[in-house]
């Protein structure tokens, strides 16, 4: 099914993200969180994509997986970085066969060390090549705080309103921890005609050490209430854990009470962690 076709619905969807492994021995692991974050039924599924395309054969075997094994709708990542035009032609035929109707393009991190080929410089490059090759349902990613290498949040809105229309069918967004900065993007990005949904990105901070990686990659703004929060929890894990899942929850139930419909956990392959929060959400989501 189409994502797109799930966001006509007027009903919250919750949709739960999984990363692929690095190596073949890990990958049973990986298959059986999968199959247990499936098993909570959530709206859809999303699975990431390597480094430049670093995972790229483990990210197409486990979205099929979960597609066509667990029945879930399945939004499988491709990046720009070190993709070429016939690797996107076998991976969107790979897919059309597998029944497989979704695709996440993002430009992905530039290589730290020395350049990678690519034939596609930015997400809407490749979005538009996609989208004139297929009928793939299209995400894009955005950024609620601009993107760390934009000049300023308007700059940053205009590149957001071309790759939508490139054929980007809807957005999600980066990570954020201030349910207030993520009203203030969407009013701005509806002010600037772009009309496409835009799912929320909520990460679960389970442990003081993800929150540190989370903000030194994104940049994001951390409330000082969370950060008392890390604080209070950081040296007890359970504790932590359960307050990173508390927090989450909390945001999204601001989130469903202030009209937002469709929302993205980044739930970092721990099935505990996304019935967690299905858990804190059990009557708001009947």
């Amino acid at each position: 099914m189409k994502i797109s076709e799930i966001l006509k619905s007027n009903q919250v969807t919750l949709s739960f993200e999984v990363f692929p492994p690095k190596k073949a021995e890990t990958f049973e692991a990986v298959r059986s969180a999968a199959k247990e974050i499936s098993e909570l039924q959530p709206s859809f599924i999303s699975v990431t994509y390597g480094a430049g395309g670093s995972t790229a054969g483990y990210t197409a075997e486990l979205a099929t997986e979960i597609q066509n094994q667990n029945h879930v709708t399945v939004l499988p990542h491709l990046t720009c970085v070190g993709c070429s035009k016939e690797q996107v032609d076998a991976m969107i035929q790979n897919y059309q066969e597998n029944d497989i109707h979704n695709i996440m393009v993002l430009r992905g991190d530039q290589p730290t060390s020395g350049p990678i080929h690519t034939d596609f410089a930015h997400a809407n490059d490749l979005i538009a090549y996609i989208k004139e090759r297929s009928d793939l349902c299209i995400g894009g990613a955005c950024y609620p705080e601009g993107h760390v290498e934009s000049y300023n949040k308007k700059e940053d809105l205009k590149y957001l309103k071309e790759k939508v229309e490139a054929g980007c069918d809807f957005l999600t967004t980066q990570m954020f921890f201030d349910n207030n900065i993520f009203y203030n993007f969407l009013y701005r990005a509806r002010e600037a005609g772009i009309t496409v949904p835009i799912l929320a990105g909520i990460m679960p901070i389970t442990n003081a050490k993800q929150l540190g990686r989370s903000v030194a990659l994104s940049g994001t703004n951390v409330p000082e209430r969370f950060k008392a929060i890390v604080d209070c929890f950081k040296d007890n894990p359970e504790a932590m854990k359960q307050a990173g899942i508390v927090y989450a929850a909390d945001q999204i139930i601001d989130l469903i009470a202030n009209g937002v419909t469709h929302i993205h956990v980044y739930s970092m392959n721990k099935p505990d962690v996304a019935q967690g929060i299905l858990m804190n959400l059990s009557e708001i989501l009947k």
